[in-house]
């Protein structure tokens, strides 16, 4: 049995489902907005790639590798982009969160709290998870800034260690969040949460 069933995960208006081909025409329209696959620090696909995208998710979620979701907005439907676990270690109790890409008109908003409250209230609440990691481009700052916020300590650096979509070699970072700095972080997401609902 796979350590990550397939699940729905839901708050604050927004649903992640497991990813599938229905979500194609959605996802590409995601993508679309800002035309994120222009970004050298990003893996999102172009529209015609899109069904190849989910294809390979769906490979890897049928090898216990990765778990991708595709991110809803429960009012209207709407597809805002996909997240997933990832090098999923069974064993140890370890996941990782990554391939994580949204809309350009919905970051900087509550989408991408409430997608990491939701996936690391599932990695430590319901899987029992020990850690959860991350990885990012060494260039990907606003990523960085991002897990950080969150409370993830950096690991390291890992150089020379995968290619970018332009063919470049990219050192990636390392970071991790472990079950005893859960709560913690858990309450500083509600609190930037309640922070955005008063802004709104």
């Amino acid at each position: 049995m796979a350590f990550v069933q397939p699940v729905t995960l839901r708050s604050n208006g927004l649903r992640l489902e497991p990813l599938a081909l229905a979500h194609e025409d959605g996802l590409a329209a995601a993508a679309a907005d800002g035309q994120l696959w222009r970004l050298r620090v990003t893996s999102v696909p172009e529209p015609q790639e899109t069904r190849a995208y989910i294809e390979t998710a769906l490979q890897m979620r049928e090898q216990g590798n990765r778990f991708a979701f595709a991110v809803i907005d429960e009012a209207t439907g709407r597809v805002l982009g996909s997240t997933s676990f990832h090098d999923i270690i069974p064993a140890v109790r370890r996941v990782e969160i990554g391939y994580t890409w949204y809309a350009r008109s919905v970051q900087r908003s509550h989408v991408n709290t409430t997608c990491k409250l939701l996936m690391l209230g599932h990695a430590f609440d319901q899987l029992g998870c020990h850690v959860v990691g991350w990885r990012t481009d060494n260039f990907n700052f606003a990523s960085q800034r991002a897990i950080e916020r969150l409370g993830a300590k950096k690991d390291g650096v890992i150089r020379g260690h995968a290619l970018r979509r332009d063919g470049t070699i990219r050192d990636t970072v390392m970071y991790s969040l472990r079950a005893g700095e859960w709560p913690e972080s858990r309450a500083h997401l509600l609190s930037k949460l309640e922070l955005h609902a008063q802004a709104a």
